[in-house]
C-alpha cells in the first residue's frame, strides 16, 4: 500500500466515492458551523427547492460576526440597531428553530467566535473534517481534523446531504526546529512563515506541521498556526494529535465521557501519518532565529522582524510584487528605510478567532501588568467567548487589562472585520492581533498592523510599535 500522508487517511476515510477525473470526490463532513453572516443565503435556497437539513445533529449555529460587544451584555445592550445586521441574526434563529439546529445566541454564555466555540466545547475531534462559511475554519486542524471553509452554494449542499463536492489537495509539510524564543508565540511564528512562502505560497496544499516546536507547542498556539495558514492560501492545516491535545479536550462539554474516552484516545492515537509518506512541498523553518514580527503593509506576507525598517519597492525584482508594494506603503502612509520600531499607533486591538483564547490574553497581561495605556490610544481586549471572558476573571486577567486601562469587551468578531460598530476611522493606525491587514479591513482607510497579543500589549503601553521582549519581565 502506497504509504499515507494524515491528511489522506482523514479524506480516505471521509470518500463516500469518487466522483470522474481531477481528484473530486463526494467528502462526507462530521459537523459544520453556522454563523449569521453566510448562512441565510443557503437556508433561502435551501426552502425554494422544498429540502430539509438532512442530519441537523451535526451543525452548531453561532452569532459572531455582527453582536454588539459592549462591556455589559444583556438583553437591553445586545440589541443591533442596523436592520440588516439585526436581519440576519433574526433570520438565523428562525432557521435555526425551523430545522432543530443549536444555536449559541447573543445571551447565550457558550456564545463566541465560531472557530473558538468549536474547540472549546469539544465539538471537533480528531479525525473528523469540519466545514463552515469562513476561510478561518483552517483553525480545527490543531484538533487534529481536516477543517475548511465554503461558500453560501456549498452550505446549502452540506446542509441538505451532509457531503461536499471535494477536490483533493496536495501535502506540504512545514517542519519547524528549535524553540521559540521568550516573548515569541505562534503568531509570530506564522507571520514568518508566511513572510517567507507567500501569500500564495501554500496554494493548493494542505499543510502539516512537524517538529520540536509544535510538539512543544499548546493547543491554543496550534489553532492560531493553523487559523492563520490560510493566509499563505493553504486549503487546511494540521496538526497530528498527542498527549497534549487529548489532555486539552479531555473534560470538554461534547468530548467522550468514561469509556468511551478512553475508547477515543486510542482509535485517535492511531491518527498518525505514515513515516515515508510523500509530501509535494517541504519547508522547514528555525523557531530560534524568529523575531517578534509586525507587517507593515496590507497583506499578511508584507511583514518583518520588528527591528527591521520599512522594505524599499525599488529593490524588488518581481513587477508584480513591486507595484503591490507600492499601493500597500501609500496606503499605510510609510516610507522605504522608516523604522517599523517606534512608529505611532492610534489604536490597540486584542481578538479575533486568531487572538483571543486565554493563553493570548495571559501573553499580554503579563506586560500590562503594573503599566499603563499611552495618552492618546484606545486599547480594546476581546474574548473570543463568554467562556474565555469569564476563565479570564476568575484568574484576574481581565482585571490587569481593565487596570492598564483596556476596555474589557463582551466576545464576537468585533474589530475583526469590522461588521458591527466596532471599527476604525480613516487614517487610524492599529496594533492589531487579528489576522488580515487588507485596506479597509477594519474600518475604511484604517492601517493595520498584525502582530501577537504580547506585541499589542506592548504596543499599547509604548504608543508606538516596540519590541515586546524590552517589556518582559526579568
Amino acid at each position: 500500500m502506497t504509504p499515507r500522508t494524515l491528511y489522506q487517511k482523514i479524506v480516505d476515510q471521509h470518500t463516500v466515492r469518487p466522483l470522474g477525473k481531477d481528484g473530486q470526490i463526494l467528502l462526507y463532513i462530521d459537523r459544520q458551523v453556522l454563523n449569521e453572516y453566510t448562512s441565510p443565503q443557503a437556508f433561502a435556497a435551501l426552502h425554494a427547492a422544498q429540502r430539509g437539513v438532512w442530519r441537523p445533529a451535526a451543525s452548531l449555529a453561532v452569532v459572531d460576526h455582527v453582536n454588539p460587544t459592549t462591556p455589559e451584555r444583556n438583553a437591553r445592550t445586545m440589541v443591533i440597531a442596523d436592520a440588516d445586521r439585526a436581519r440576519q441574526v433574526h433570520t438565523l434563529a428562525e432557521n435555526c428553530q425551523r430545522h432543530g439546529i443549536a444555536l449559541f445566541d447573543m445571551l447565550d454564555d457558550r456564545q463566541g467566535i465560531e472557530h473558538v466555540v468549536a474547540s472549546e466545547q469539544g465539538l471537533v475531534l480528531p479525525g473528523m473534517v469540519i466545514a463552515a462559511g469562513d476561510s478561518h475554519t483552517t483553525s480545527h486542524g490543531a484538533m487534529g481534523a481536516l477543517g475548511f471553509g465554503i461558500g453560501s452554494s456549498e452550505i446549502e449542499h452540506l446542509l441538505a446531504t451532509q457531503t461536499l463536492f471535494y477536490t483533493v489537495m496536495k501535502n506540504m509539510r512545514v517542519q519547524v526546529t528549535g524553540q521559540l524564543g521568550a516573548g515569541l508565540t505562534a503568531k509570530d511564528l506564522v507571520l514568518a512563515l508566511i513572510r517567507q512562502i507567500g501569500a500564495d505560497g501554500a496554494t493548493g496544499h494542505v499543510i502539516e506541521y512537524t517538529g520540536e516546536a509544535i510538539s512543544a507547542m499548546g493547543v491554543e498556539g496550534r489553532l492560531t498556526l493553523c487559523n492563520m495558514s490560510v493566509e499563505a492560501a493553504a486549503r487546511g492545516a494540521i496538526v497530528a494529535p498527542d498527549d497534549t491535545l487529548f489532555h486539552y479536550l479531555q473534560g470538554r462539554a461534547f468530548a467522550p465521557k468514561g469509556e468511551h474516552w478512553d475508547a477515543a484516545v486510542t482509535a485517535w492515537r492511531q491518527l498518525q501519518g505514515d513515516p515515508d509518506a510523500l509530501f509535494e512541498r517541504e519547508v522547514t523553518i528555525d523557531a530560534s532565529a524568529i523575531a517578534p514580527m509586525v507587517t507593515w503593509g496590507t497583506s499578511p506576507d508584507q511583514g518583518d522582524a520588528i527591528g527591521a525598517a520599512v522594505p524599499d519597492p525599488a529593490h524588488e525584482a518581481d513587477a508584480t510584487r513591486r507595484r503591490s508594494m507600492v499601493r500597500a506603503l501609500d496606503y499605510m502612509g510609510l516610507q522605504p528605510g522608516q523604522a517599523l520600531e517606534g512608529l505611532p499607533i492610534s489604536h490597540a486591538f486584542i481578538g479575533s478567532c486568531t487572538n483571543s483564547r486565554l493563553d493570548d490574553l495571559r501573553d499580554a497581561a503579563r506586560v500590562l501588568r503594573g503599566r499603563r495605556v499611552a495618552p492618546g490610544v484606545r486599547a480594546m481586549v476581546v474574548p473570543g467567548s463568554t467562556s474565555v471572558r469569564q476563565q479570564a476573571e476568575a484568574e484576574g486577567i481581565a482585571q490587569v487589562f481593565i487596570d492598564a486601562g483596556f476596555e474589557w469587551r463582551q466576545a464576537g468578531c468585533s474589530m475583526c472585520v469590522a461588521m458591527n460598530d466596532d471599527h476604525l476611522n480613516p487614517g487610524d493606525r492599529c496594533a492589531s492581533s487579528t489576522n488580515r491587514n487588507f485596506e479597509g479591513r477594519q474600518g475604511a482607510g484604517a492601517r493595520t498592523h498584525l502582530m501577537s497579543p504580547a506585541m499589542v500589549a506592548a504596543a499599547a503601553v509604548s504608543g508606538a510599535l516596540t519590541d515586546v521582549r524590552r517589556l518582559l519581565p526579568i
